[in-house]
């Protein structure tokens, strides 16, 4: 029984691993097109990206560790069904609980790493995530600003020089300032300096140029010898989040905060215990569905995994925002589709244990 159970569980093991890949690199993408055009824009290195690409890593975690464990269930227990090895494991006089130990000890480890990452792991990472995607936009901007080319890295302002004699160093200055929707500016100048005033602002530093504004139907020109301008990278930066509180700070905060303000610390910190909740849940689910998709091959264990995640996550998403507008109260709306699935996998495991 042991040796049987170390080869489905070292199967299982590897298909999970590779899951996680798969999933991990899915939902990676989607983050990365978000940060592609500003990163792009400011002239990040591939060095820059691995580095952004590593700290993501453990946000999502949170929800692709449960998803593969359910789908290398489905897909290893699927195909022992489907070669008849679970008929011949039963008829050797092994039960369903016994056959389905390695699930448990699959569920169990992922299980308390998704608590590690729940309560530790992911607030670090989005905290490094942060800082690096700061330090990013600090340290490029100023370098994306280059000679004969134009320079959209900043919201609503386009750039062009003619020379940059040296790093902070520009001349033949073309900007045009399209901040203020109802006063946009054009600005013009001989020279000038970039420099960092402090925080994520940068500054250029002008001279000898002239600013034209246009209001409506009218015009305004300007003159200036010198003139500063502070380019605002704070919106383009992200902003400290939910994500980078651990629970027992989200308790501190939620204390801290007034009705309105605790409902979505309220829901971010009962989702990092029903999340990894759901690893103990896949336990008693998995394997029975296995037993439904086995007939239909691997593309059935793969329909059915993302089937039950999906009305799994639908259901979650409608529960939050069904809180938010105040129609049900937050422990319900947090924790009513694990509950369901819970109930539904004993069910599940309980009717195929009395097979």
């Amino acid at each position: 029984m042991k040796i049987i159970h170390k080869s489905i569980l070292k199967e299982l093991t590897l298909t999970f691993l590779l899951s996680l890949a798969f999933l991990n690199f899915i939902l990676m993408m989607e983050k990365l097109l978000r940060l592609s055009r500003l990163l792009s824009g400011i002239g990040a290195s591939m060095i820059d990206m691995a580095r952004i690409i590593f700290y993501l890593q453990p946000q999502l975690l949170l929800l692709t560790i449960p998803m593969s464990l359910l789908l290398s269930t489905l897909l290893i227990y699927g195909r022992l069904n489907h070669d008849s090895e679970l008929v011949i494991l039963k008829a050797s006089g092994m039960n369903f609980g016994s056959i389905s130990m390695p699930v448990f000890t699959s569920g169990i480890i992922c299980f308390l790493l998704s608590i590690a990452v729940s309560f530790y792991i992911g607030p670090k990472s989005s905290i490094k995530l942060r800082d690096e995607i700061t330090n990013i936009i600090k340290t490029r901007s100023p370098l994306s600003i280059e000679e004969g080319t134009f320079n959209t890295s900043f919201k609503d302002i386009v750039i062009i020089v003619r020379e940059k004699p040296s790093a902070d160093t520009i001349s033949g200055i073309f900007i045009y300032d399209g901040r203020d929707k109802n006063e946009p500016r054009i600005l013009m100048a001989d020279e000038g300096k970039i420099y960092m005033p402090g925080g994520l602002d940068i500054g250029l530093y002008l001279k000898d140029g002239y600013i034209h504004i246009t209001n409506g139907d009218s015009t305004t020109e300007l003159s200036f010898k010198k003139y500063n301008m502070i380019l605002s990278l704070e919106s383009e930066s992200p902003s400290r989040k939910n994500a980078e509180l651990t629970p027992s700070e989200l308790l501190l905060e939620i204390k801290k905060a007034g009705a309105g303000q605790a409902l979505p610390l309220l829901l971010e910190f009962h989702r990092r215990l029903s999340l990894p909740g759901i690893c103990i849940i896949l336990i008693f689910l998995g394997p029975p569905l296995a037993l439904m998709a086995g007939k239909s091959g691997k593309l059935g264990g793969l329909t059915i995994g993302l089937s039950v995640f999906t009305v799994y996550y639908t259901f979650l998403i409608y529960g939050e925002n069904l809180v938010r507008v105040g129609k049900i109260p937050h422990y319900i709306g947090a924790w009513s589709p694990t509950v369901i699935l819970g109930i539904f996998a004993l069910w599940m495991f309980r009717k195929e244990s009395l097979k």
